[in-house]
C-alpha cells in the first residue's frame, strides 16, 4: 500500500501530486488545472503513464478485485471523481476544493488541446455508432480538436489477434492521449495491461463520460452533483443497470470510511 502523502518517484522532472489514502486507495490532491498540466508534462516527457478517475464504486470494487487494486496502485495517479470522496479526503484533514469529474476533465482537456495540437484517440463507447456521435460532438464543441481514431470494443475480452490489431492502430494514429470509456473495472485493467504496448504518452479512464458527451445519457444538474446526489439522478435514469452498484457499495463505503476516520482520530498525536 502507498503511504499517505506518497509522491511517486520516477527519474523525470514531472512532479506527481501528493496523495491521501481513502480505504487504501491513493487519491491525488489535485484539481482540473493541475491535472491537465500534468497531462501536458506526460505528453512532453519521456515517461508514459495512465490516470484513473475514481468514484465510490471504484474504491469499493478494488477491495474485492485484486487486479483492479493493482491497476489503481500502478497508475500515475488517481483523481477523486466522486463528491463523496472529496468530503472523505477533507474530513481526513485536507482542503480539497472540489472533485475532478471525468466528463469535465475530458471537456477541459479537449478545449486545451485545440491550442496545443494534442491528438486524441477514443477507445470505448456503447457501439461504433455511439463512438462516431461522440467524435462528432467533440469536434463540434471544440473546433480544431484532433480526434485521430476510435474503436468501440466488443463486450468481451479481445482475442490476441484483435488486441494486436488495436495496438497497431493506436500506435499508428500517433495519439498523445487515449481516452478510455469502457467502465469500471474494465478500463482500469485495460490501461494497466496495455500501458507497456502503447506509444501514446497518456491513457485516461473516464467511464460514463463517453455516454454523456455523445448525448446518450443526461448529466445530473450541477446542484445535485455538488450535493453528492449524482448517483440518485443516474439511478433514476438507468435503474436496471445501476441499482445493484449503488445499493451495494454506497452503504458499505459509509461504514468502511467511518471506521477509517475513527481509527485516525484515535491515533496518538506525534
Amino acid at each position: 500500500m502507498r503511504p499517505e502523502g506518497y509522491v511517486q518517484s520516477h527519474p523525470t522532472s514531472i512532479e506527481h501530486p501528493r496523495t491521501v489514502s481513502v480505504l487504501d486507495v491513493p487519491l491525488a490532491l489535485t484539481d482540473y488545472s493541475r491535472t491537465v498540466t500534468f497531462m501536458d508534462e506526460m505528453i512532453e516527457g519521456p515517461w508514459p503513464g495512465y490516470i484513473c478517475v475514481c468514484n465510490v464504486h471504484t474504491v469499493m470494487s478494488s477491495s474485492e478485485d485484486p487486479e483492479l487494486r493493482a491497476a489503481l496502485l500502478g497508475s500515475s495517479f488517481n483523481v477523486p471523481d466522486g463528491q463523496p470522496l472529496v468530503w472523505a479526503i477533507n474530513s481526513l484533514g485536507y482542503s480539497l476544493t472540489g472533485r475532478v469529474y471525468g466528463p469535465e476533465l475530458m471537456a477541459r482537456a479537449c478545449a486545451h488541446a485545440t491550442s496545443q495540437g494534442h491528438r486524441f484517440y477514443l477507445y470505448g463507447g456503447r457501439n461504433q455508432g455511439a463512438l462516431v456521435q461522440l467524435a462528432l460532438n467533440l469536434r463540434t464543441r471544440y473546433p480544431g480538436v484532433k480526434i485521430v481514431g476510435g474503436y468501440s470494443p466488443p463486450h468481451r475480452m479481445l482475442t490476441e489477434e484483435e488486441q494486436d490489431a488495436i495496438v497497431e492502430e493506436i500506435n499508428d494514429s500517433r495519439a498523445d492521449v487515449v481516452w478510455v470509456g469502457i467502465g469500471v473495472p474494465k478500463q482500469e485493467k485495460w490501461m494497466a495491461r496495455m500501458r507497456p504496448l502503447l506509444e501514446a504518452p497518456v491513457l485516461v479512464g473516464v467511464g460514463a463520460a463517453f455516454d454523456f458527451h455523445a448525448g446518450l445519457v443526461p448529466q445530473a444538474p450541477n446542484w445535485l452533483q455538488e450535493a453528492g446526489l449524482e448517483w440518485a439522478y443516474r439511478l433514476a435514469h438507468e435503474p436496471r443497470r445501476l441499482w445493484r452498484r449503488y445499493f451495494r457499495y454506497n452503504p458499505r463505503f459509509l461504514g468502511a470510511f467511518a471506521r477509517q476516520l475513527a481509527e485516525q482520530r484515535l491515533r496518538p498525536v506525534r
